[in-house]
């Protein structure tokens, strides 16, 4: 783990003046990283659900990580409005559970929800009900996510770093680079 906690702070120093701010938190985001990355390794699909606010972020996430231009294989990330487009209007604990259903059979490598946006969301509770879910969290800290503040004047520029780091960070995962 030393070794992805030493990459990362490197990766964030290359970035300049606009990542300075996760350097005090590389060791809150490192080790949930690393686990998460474990499972992306092992082939698991990456389900992104993202607040209402966000959308614009779900778009850019999904455009952006698997560009033609990276030198690595696609990769499983995936939309749960684009899989599942009633996803926002799931009321019932039985419909999140058919969902959930409905996901186990179309990934039978298994699944990670990737939730970006508030806590206090409806859509947040679909992902906070998965044990092996990753989040970052507006507002609240909760086990399995990594914490902003929705009332950041800088949020969405913290979003777009959050995302170069995170491509970066499967870019030295999957080439061996370093050691989860």
């Amino acid at each position: 783990m030393s070794d992805f906690i030493k990459w990362t702070l490197e990766a964030i120093r290359e970035e300049g003046s606009l990542m300075s701010w996760m350097e005090e938190r590389r060791t809150e985001w490192t080790p949930l990283l690393a686990s998460k990355l474990k499972f992306l390794l092992e082939g698991r699909a990456f389900i992104l659900i993202t607040d209402s606010e966000r959308g614009w972020f779900e778009e850019y996430f999904l455009k952006n990580i698997n560009k033609p231009t990276n030198a690595r294989p696609v990769l499983p990330f995936f939309s749960l409005k684009a899989l599942y487009p009633s996803f926002e209007n799931i009321g019932s604990k039985e419909e999140v559970s058919l969902l959930l259903d409905m996901l186990s059979l179309a990934f039978p490598n298994g699944y990670v929800f990737f939730y970006i946006g508030k806590s206090a969301e409806k859509s947040s509770q679909i992902a906070k009900g998965k044990d092996d879910s990753y989040m970052w969290l507006f507002d609240e800290q909760a086990q399995n996510s990594f914490y902003l503040s929705s009332s950041d004047g800088a949020l969405d520029i913290k979003l777009l770093s959050l995302f170069r780091l995170f491509d970066k960070s499967i870019d030295a995962a999957l080439f061996a680079k370093v050691t989860l």
